[in-house]
């Protein structure tokens, strides 16, 4: 097979198929790293930056695996959010085009009885959210007792505090010797704590660096210094920019509906995410931004993770991330690789903030810098700068103040001494 990795060339027929339909050729280094060791059964933990191809990282090697003999479910992926979820299982669908494995999605608010009905056709992957699974896992609707691979997609936000035993429910209900996958962009401290009580002994650690995947990515990170009131006019300016497809992170879902309702007014067209959309209208919302319709998705953390929206020129935090982690998610979603144009990333800040903003960019490596805005384009602050007022020239002493008034007042003298 040319131009094929010879990995995808040793797979079952159709991921070649697939990967040569896809117009790869070589994989990328997360991909090259994490395959190999997923094929042979190892455990992973795999950090690499967002847009790096770590759905196909781990997806593919599972497709390979999966007994088409056997129909019961082999595989678990799960992931933090609806529209994630959706994604990979979109993704699963694309790349076991030709094969015989079966695969279905369930999700937390969406109807159980037709999410019962997918059961019946004995999937042997199942893409869902934690609490949906185990909710289908208690009832016995779903039944692991053949499940060798359990992915945590975005794996850290899987492992906090309101998630993890849901999350430990479901690994202890797999067999006793089953693969544990994670990938994520940024692997926390206290998810590779709690990851070491569930993984084997051996378990590979993959860590890739944005350098090793940003050739030909570029993305700048820019700054305003604004107060509370200026940053609805900003977001209106920037909504205004030429060709942009931005998406505004908002922290508070009540914060969210307000600044939509004011840039509605000023006729900017607009989607809105958040987690408390039913899934019908968080579906529109996408789908309306994918298609252009609306320039700017204003949304919560919930399009932070994982979330492939091809062409987001603009990351814009109307609110700044909390944290390093949260700002490296947000900002991944733009000049993720196959892009065809630099991504930009602008922070709205306060003189406090900035010093946060200016922190984080020390430990991502990467330039801040401060812009404005001049007939309707981004410039940088500083062409702003006044020029220093020229000094006036010393008078005279006893010198009138102005020579305009000095001549009114020798015509007024004129006049009294004629009357």
């Amino acid at each position: 097979m040319t131009n094929t990795w010879q990995v995808i060339s040793n797979m079952k027929p159709f991921i070649g198929k697939a990967w040569e339909k896809a117009q790869f050729s070589n994989p990328t280094p997360i991909q090259e790293k994490a395959i190999p060791s997923i094929l042979e059964g190892t455990d992973v933990i795999a950090e690499s930056p967002t847009g790096s191809g770590k759905t196909l990282a781990y997806l593919l090697p599972i497709l390979d695996k999966i007994d088409t003999e056997k129909k019961d479910v082999q595989a678990v992926v799960l992931a933090s959010s609806h529209e994630l979820v959706m994604q990979i299982f979109q993704e699963f669908q694309k790349w076991s085009e030709g094969s015989d494995i079966y695969g279905a999605s369930f999700i937390g608010g969406a109807n159980v009885k037709r999410q019962l009905e997918k059961l019946k056709n004995r999937p042997q992957i199942i893409f869902g959210t934690p609490g949906r699974v185990l909710e289908l896992i208690k009832q016995k609707k779903i039944k692991m007792h053949e499940v060798k691979t359990v992915v945590l997609d975005e794996g850290d936000q899987l492992l906090v505090p309101e998630h993890i035993n849901t999350m430990k429910d479901i690994i202890k209900s797999t067999l006793r010797d089953r693969q544990i996958l994670l990938f994520s962009a940024t692997v926390t401290k206290e998810a590779e704590a709690i990851l070491n009580n569930i993984v084997t002994e051996d378990a590979l650690i993959i860590r890739v660096e944005r350098a090793e995947i940003s050739a030909g990515v570029e993305v700048e990170h820019i700054y305003f210094v604004s107060e509370p009131r200026e940053k609805i006019e900003l977001i209106a300016k920037l909504s205004r920019l030429k060709g942009i497809r931005g998406l505004v992170f908002v922290r508070d879902i009540g914060n969210l509906h307000v600044l939509a309702e004011k840039l509605k007014f000023k006729g900017v067209d607009l989607s809105m995410l958040h987690s408390d959309a039913n899934k019908m209208d968080r579906q529109a919302a996408l789908t309306d931004f994918r298609s252009g319709k609306t320039s700017l998705l204003l949304a919560t953390d919930v399009a932070a993770r994982g979330l492939d929206i091809q062409g987001i020129t603009h990351v814009i935090h109307y609110d700044l991330a909390k944290d390093l982690t949260e700002y490296t998610h947000r900002s991944g979603r733009t000049g993720r690789l196959g892009s065809t144009s630099m991504g930009t990333v602008v922070s709205i800040v306060n003189d406090r903030e900035l010093r946060i903003l200016k922190q984080y960019a020390r430990e991502l490596n990467v330039t801040v810098q401060e812009k404005d805005f001049y007939r309707g384009e981004l410039i940088d602050k500083k062409k702003f700068v006044k020029k220093p007022e020229v000094a006036a020239r010393k008078r005279p002493t006893g010198a009138s103040k102005s020579p305009v008034n000095a001549k009114k007042k020798k015509t007024a003298s004129h006049k009294k001494t004629r009357g």
